[in-house]
């Protein structure tokens, strides 16, 4: 699927581009990813949210009929979330969130102080900024 292409510059233009049920899953992923982990930090990168320390920890990614909510070291939260489906390099897995898809916001809230936790002992990604 393709993603939401947007002329935002930053991400509160990246939530205004978006509008309906994506919209309010995009705002309320991004609420708990800031109240759970303040200290990532937010920027719009490769079209959608993500969120660093000293490299992407996670993203939140919104397309015509679903909302992405993934962690570069997604593989290792399965215990927590088994939704989350492997794909790409690392460690990477991602839920993918339609309009009817249940999510508790305490399983969000776990699944964002544990990668923030991960990311830490890891020193970050492998990588600081692609």
């Amino acid at each position: 699927m393709k993603m939401v292409l947007t002329s935002a510059k930053d991400p509160d233009g990246y939530i205004a581009c978006l509008s309906g049920w994506p919209q309010r899953y995009v705002q309320a992923l991004r609420s708990v990813v800031r109240h759970a982990a303040p200290e990532l930090e937010e920027r719009l990168k490769w079209g959608h949210l993500v969120y660093f320390a000293d490299g992407p920890v996670l993203l939140i990614r919104a397309e015509p009929h679903r909302v992405l909510f993934g962690f570069w070291e997604g593989q290792r939260l399965r215990h927590i979330e088994p939704r989350l489906r492997p794909g790409g390099k690392f460690q990477m897995a991602t839920l993918e969130l339609k309009e009817d898809t249940p999510l508790r916001q305490e399983t969000a809230v776990r699944l964002v102080t544990e990668a923030a936790k991960l990311a830490r002992a890891a020193g970050g990604a492998p990588f600081t900024d692609c």
